[in-house]
């Protein structure tokens, strides 16, 4: 089969389009033919060295397809069902052997892209919004990056839950996405001083939560656009990693929180990985909740695709298709 390898720390010229043999499943594994994986900044992490993985290895972290074949001890899978996952490693490939307990099932009317494009970047929507601050009506919520793969989602799961929403984004394209999504007020993030249009537009208050997936560049502005006692949520670092923090600027801010969560914290059961995946799933098929498909690569071209989601252009997902014509 084809996959994509990884045999040293780089840019994404280190990602290596060859031929491997075709993994068989373990016990307790399952082997999904791929029709879609996703790209991610953990992918990019890992590729750069940011997240150390043991080389060399098979990149990407989500995808979806249908079972290829059943190891020992596995029950409730065949092959021919449609599933898919993340957080096991291995994806950007032709065929993935994937722990059982990570597959989840993905319903008729949901293609193998949708299924792909929501997986990771959708369910850490919905934890950010549901678990690690559970929005409620009332509440005000800024979103960087509003109109990027989970900002898009992010947006519209807050808007269920009632928040209103202040989105930031590059440019104007970009705004008028993140409106269309749900966004309340959008901001333009490149300008000089964004901080103190969220302060004009709570009348000075702030905002109850920030949820950050772009670091280094809007961090410490975004501790600025708080109210006192509020939280912020730190998921990526898009824009590379936060620099060391005094935690008594917390006090002086306002006796603020901070929380740096990941995805795999709020799957660590296959109870909370499918409450999540199939809340997903019921709000697409309800059309309560739209995946945007940003652009599509051949395996082959994985550097590209990784290379378009580190320009930060990116408006929706970026997926691979391991037999794109």
């Amino acid at each position: 089969m084809k996959a994509i390898r990884v045999y040293s720390y780089g840019g994404p010229e280190v990602l290596s389009y060859e031929e491997i043999t075709i993994p068989a499943p373990k016990q307790g594994e399952v082997r999904v033919r791929i029709e879609a994986s996703g790209i991610n900044y953990v992918d990019i992490y890992q590729r750069k060295g940011l997240y150390p993985v043991a080389l060399p290895f098979t990149a990407g972290q989500e995808a979806s397809g249908v079972v290829d074949a059943v190891g020992q001890g596995v029950s409730g899978l065949k092959t021919g069902d449609r599933v898919a996952y993340t957080s096991a490693l291995g994806s950007y490939a032709e065929f993935a052997v994937v722990p059982a307990g990570r597959l989840v099932p993905v319903p008729d009317g949901i293609s193998s892209q949708q299924a792909a494009a929501v997986m990771l970047q959708g369910m850490t929507a919905h934890y950010l919004a549901c678990s690690t601050y559970p929005l409620k009506s009332g509440d005000t919520a800024l979103v960087h990056s509003a109109a990027g793969g989970v900002g898009l989602l992010l947006v519209q799961i807050a808007k269920r839950r009632g928040a209103r929403v202040i989105g930031t984004v590059s440019t104007q394209e970009k705004a008028h996405l993140a409106k269309h999504a749900g966004a309340d007020d959008v901001i333009l993030y490149t300008g000089a001083g964004w901080e103190k249009e969220v302060k004009q537009l709570t009348g000075g208050k702030g905002v109850h939560v920030v949820y950050d997936g772009v670091g280094a560049a809007t961090f410490e502005k975004s501790l600025d656009c708080l109210q006192p006692r509020g939280f912020m949520v730190l998921f990526g670092q898009a824009s590379g990693p936060v620099p060391p923090v005094d935690l008594q600027i917390l006090n002086t801010k306002g006796g603020l929180f901070i929380t740096r969560p990941s995805l795999i914290q709020y799957t660590a059961t296959r109870d909370e990985l499918l409450e999540r995946a199939n809340d997903l799933f019921r709000w697409m098929l309800k059309g309560e909740l739209t995946v945007r498909i940003d652009s599509s690569f051949p395996l082959a071209k994985a550097a590209d695709a990784q290379r378009k989601l580190e320009s930060r252009t990116t408006m929706g997902k970026v997926l691979l298709i391991p037999r794109m014509q």
